[in-house]
């Protein structure tokens, strides 16, 4: 008499393909959040926020550049999707946002970056003048501001 599937123990073979498997799972589970590297350290991420701090440093320091707001807006919430997909936390997003040394350091590059092209507190006709190359270019903080 056969016994049906269930009513008795597994055979070898299915037990030893269900422990495979379950490893495998599991395994495949953990390594995509072990492997994730630290939000202020993802690439995409800081680009991303290097790009939204240089437009609003130019922004801020140039009277005939103004801020493409809403382009900004999506900007940022296609940074933030980017960074969910990637297995990054609602959390960790907020953290990285409010982080103040991370800005810092950010702000500082960013400065120095600004500089180097002739955009300093002693020179600020510079930022127009980097602000408008970034906008002619299409860069990506250009398409996040517009000429007055």
């Amino acid at each position: 008499m056969t016994v049906g599937r269930g009513a008795g123990p597994a055979p070898q073979g299915e037990v030893k393909m269900l422990k495979i498997t379950a490893t495998a799972f599991l395994f495949g589970m953990a390594v995509p959040a072990a492997a994730l590297q630290p939000i202020h350290e993802n690439p995409t991420v800081i680009n991303g926020f290097y790009t939204i701090g240089l437009a609003d440093e130019l922004r801020r320091n140039c009277a005939t550049i103004e801020p493409r707001m809403f382009r900004a807006y999506r900007y940022l919430k296609s940074l933030e999707s980017y960074a969910k997909r990637a297995g990054y936390t609602e959390a960790q997003i907020e953290e990285l946002a409010d982080n103040r040394e991370e800005k810092q350091k950010l702000r500082t590059r960013i400065r120095a970056e600004l500089a180097r092209r002739g955009a300093a507190p002693k020179t600020p006709e510079g930022y127009c003048t980097v602000g408008l190359e970034e906008i002619a270019k299409g860069s990506a903080a250009g398409r996040l501001l517009r000429a007055r």
